[in-house]
């Protein structure tokens, strides 16, 4: 691996204007981080003053990020379809209390997919964030539990707002549209040598 050299200055120029929003990024890939990534760059943008707004696909389950995401000023929406369940027994918050994780079938998932899908258009549509991350979506258009061409349809027409796409086995359509795109790859992980997800690492 060769490194850079730098033998002189460099200065990058910035850009603080808001004006300059409504890139895409698609974070992709069989490796883990890739909601990581995205948290880290709504921790950025909030410092810089950004309104932030994460929905979770296929997700459910009190994490780490969540009672970050409460500090720090921003909503985390789950529409994994346990988390809807237990927002129709209007609990105040779902805890996972056995340290386990449940992952449904995917035709248990669609209709929950559908409903984040439909509320996701109207929060990017709705001009109150600055950035939306639409986490795992990437998984769910994979899965066709939610209409490709309709989040194309939103690539192409979503104003200022800079959206954010995680998940493995991003549609090429997607790829093909986005402004940046990262995809993480897996060399080594613990899960490997039988060591279970560990509470503020893995969630």
């Amino acid at each position: 691996m060769s490194l850079t050299q730098i033998k002189a200055p460099i200065k990058v120029a910035g850009d603080n204007s808001k004006e300059k929003l409504g890139l895409v990024h698609v974070v992709t890939g069989d490796g883990e981080g890739k909601t990581t990534s995205s948290l880290g760059l709504a921790m950025r943008a909030i410092g810089s003053n950004l309104t932030v707004h994460m929905i979770q696909f296929l997700k459910s389950g009190l994490t780490g990020e969540i009672y970050s995401a409460n500090r720090l000023g921003f909503v985390i929406e789950q529409f994994g379809v346990d988390a809807l369940k237990e927002k129709q027994k209007n609990l105040q918050e779902f805890s996972d209390r056995t340290g386990s994780f449940v992952f449904q079938p995917d035709i248990k998932e669609k209709d929950a997919a559908m409903e984040g899908w439909e509320h996701a258009k109207k929060i990017i549509s709705g001009g109150q964030y600055d950035l939306v991350i639409l986490d795992e979506i990437n998984c769910a258009l994979a899965k066709g539990l939610i209409p490709l061409q309709e989040v194309l349809d939103v690539v192409r027409n979503h104003g200022k707002v800079e959206l954010v796409f995680t998940g493995r086995d991003a549609p090429k359509e997607l790829i093909d549209a986005a402004d940046y795109v990262n995809v993480i790859q897996g060399i080594k992980h613990p899960w490997q040598k039988g060591i279970v997800a560990r509470k503020g690492i893995e969630y």
